[in-house]
């Protein structure tokens, strides 16, 4: 299957971190979504799109993407890293993809560093993370799609 990942990873590249375990071991084609370059999805049979959590959702340049350019009717799946254990972070992207009509395939979430915000004062959140375990587990995830 072709596929391909939107992605968003600012502050620490927690999340592209992830992504690049899963492209050294697959082939995906990793689609940086503050690219000027635009990608044309529709010759993709599977779509992910992959974030960092900012204010308890994707980042807005993968929202943005999913919604300009993401086709209709396509599978799609969630990566991303925050540094919360838990919380409803798929609220935007996932209004999105089902304006889009897409197939849901599953989501992949680990914790990330963090120091965004209040954050820095304290020297940051889930430090040491992602953890060779938990980018082992985004591969594993991958390839169980």
């Amino acid at each position: 299957m072709k596929t391909a990942i939107v992605y968003y990873s600012h502050h620490h590249g927690n999340t592209k971190k992830l992504l690049d375990a899963i492209a050294l071991q697959n082939e995906v084609t990793l689609i940086d979504a503050t690219s000027t370059n635009k990608v044309d999805l529709s010759e993709y049979d599977r779509i992910g799109f992959a974030s960092g959590i900012y204010y308890t959702n994707f980042a807005k340049q993968v929202i943005s993407y999913a919604r300009d350019y993401l086709p209709e009717g396509k599978e799609v799946f969630y990566v991303y890293t925050s540094g919360a254990k838990d919380g409803d972070f798929l609220k935007g992207i996932r209004q999105v993809v089902n304006e889009k009509n897409s197939i849901e395939l599953g989501e992949y979430h680990c914790q990330g560093f963090d120091t965004f915000g209040p954050f820095k004062l304290v020297g940051g959140i889930a430090k040491g993370h992602p953890t060779s375990q938990e980018i082992e587990g985004a591969v594993a995830f991958y390839r169980n799609l």
